[in-house]
């Protein structure tokens, strides 16, 4: 999000520089445009000034000799003025084309000032007064002709420059306008685009806030992105975590509830079980009994039996023995519990019931602190599970491998049985959760408890090539985080 807003300023920056430079050109165009325009004012006044002064000197001129005439000295004054008003032509810039008319007309002006000054010196009454006079007259009509021309190609160029000057003025105020009312209205789709993209994930984040404070630690906030997805996948790690921990204090006030059962079982149920057990074996021995009466009496045996296994059970995941730490090699301890299980049910490797065991041990697997008596107690369990999921037979498979990067041991326990169902598998591991006909619900708790009391991991998953997948985690510790065994 941050990156977005960042570009979207740069953006809106690089839009309104390039008005802002837009409207500089613009205007400073117009400006010089109108300059131009003055300018171009200013010498048609001063063109027509110079006419007017002409067409004096000119009257001046006509009306000499007659009582109407001027003074010469006024004449003279009227054709000074005459001649720094065509001077002050060539004040101003011009083009080469310009310059060569004015240069013209300076020198007709000259002509028309020599032929004036002719007609001043000479004395009255003389015939050549009279030529140099009419003379003079049509060299100042030409000069007239001349500055009528140049006056009527500026009032030309004027107007030309005027009707541009005016478009182009009449374009910058349409663009002007159409900036001024794009301004507001893409304004207006910047905060509604910002403000949706903000709300739309403060909403999540609100949503997800309330689901959590009401209870609901699975609720999860998916889709958002940039800075957002990163605190929503804080706030999924957190949920997780405060789950976890949830979790963590249920087991912990069950552990609770079943020490204090299990103290008062042990104390209440225990000793008379061993009891009833003890007079059951001495009548069996000792009465004279019926062949069917000696297998109801054993069975009466079997049962106090298997209910002491569970007491032992209980007591055991109530009050887990400490782990008694020795240096091990967790592929020995594997193949002895799968020794132990083959001698035990007297089965080969191919199995008597249809089971075959399949072992892929990683022989890079180093030593490590553990309690052997407890992993064998966790493998052999989970190998009775999975031979019981096989009533059919099938293949049970464990394989082990070193984790250089995380330093830790993996064991892949996997067999062909039918599975579990994914709505148990978050269950699987609460004590007393079975779906076995005479199970206890303790093993995997307790295989669970004493992987935990190891600082490792234990899950189950369904495999993808059928069966269940479970995996167990453990760090390789050294004696000197353990401590020397013994």
């Amino acid at each position: 999000m941050k990156k977005k807003i960042i570009i979207a300023l740069g953006v809106i920056c690089f839009l309104f520089t390039l008005c802002g430079i837009y409207i500089i050109v613009t205007v400073e165009r117009a400006t010089s445009k109108l300059d131009k325009l003055i300018k171009l004012h200013q010498v048609e006044i001063l063109r027509e000034h110079l006419l007017i002064h002409i067409k004096g000197v000119q009257s001046d001129l006509t009306l000499s000799g007659t009582r109407y005439a001027s003074s010469v000295d006024t004449i003279v004054t009227h054709s000074i003025h005459m001649g720094k008003v065509a001077d002050k032509c060539f004040t101003c810039h011009h083009s080469p084309e310009v310059l060569e008319n004015l240069n013209d007309l300076k020198r007709m002006t000259e002509n028309y000032k020599d032929a004036l000054s002719r007609v001043l010196t000479l004395g009255a009454g003389s015939d050549r007064l009279e030529t140099e006079k009419d003379r003079a007259i049509v060299t100042g009509q030409g000069l007239i002709e001349k500055v009528n021309s140049i006056v009527a190609l500026t009032s030309r160029n004027l107007s030309s420059n005027t009707q541009v000057a005016f478009r182009q003025i009449a374009l910058m105020k349409t663009m002007l306008f159409v900036l001024i009312a794009a301004g507001p209205v893409f304004s207006v789709i910047f905060a509604y685009v910002s403000i949706r993209g903000l709300a739309r994930p403060m909403n999540e984040l609100l949503t997800a806030t309330r689901r959590l404070e009401s209870g609901d630690l699975d609720y999860r906030i998916e889709g958002l992105k940039d800075e957002f997805g990163e605190v929503s996948a804080s706030f999924n790690k957190m949920a997780r975590s405060l789950k976890e921990q949830m979790l963590q204090m249920q087991r912990t006030e069950q552990m609770a509830v079943v020490g204090e059962l299990a103290a008062g079982l042990g104390h209440e149920v225990k000793n008379p079980l061993a009891g009833i057990k003890a007079a059951v074996n001495l009548l069996s021995e000792e009465l004279t009994l019926r062949n069917e009466d000696r297998i109801l009496f054993s069975q009466i045996v079997d049962e106090v039996g298997r209910l002491e296994t569970l007491m032992k059970n209980f007591l055991n995941f109530a009050k887990p023995p400490k782990p008694q730490w020795e240096s091990v090699d967790l592929n020995e301890i594997i193949a002895t519990t799968i020794d132990f299980y083959l001698k035990s049910n007297r089965s080969s490797p191919e199995g008597q019931n249809g089971i075959r065991i399949v072992k892929d041990l990683d022989d890079r697997i180093p030593l490590t602190m553990a309690d052997p008596v407890q992993l064998q107690q966790v493998f052999l369990n989970l190998l009775l599970n999975s031979i019981d999921a096989m009533p059919g037979g099938g293949m049970f498979a464990v394989g082990t491998h070193y984790d250089v990067s995380g330093d830790s041991i993996l064991i892949d326990i996997t067999d062909t049985g039918k599975g579990i169902d994914p709505d148990m598998i978050c269950k699987i591991f609460q004590p007393f959760f079975t779906t076995k006909s005479k199970g206890t619900g303790l093993g995997l708790a307790i295989c669970r408890q004493l992987i935990g009391q190891h600082g490792g991991d234990i899950t189950v998953g369904n495999n993808p090539a059928g069966g269940i997948l479970v995996r167990i985690v453990l760090p390789r510790k050294t004696v000197e985080e353990e401590g020397k065994p013994g």
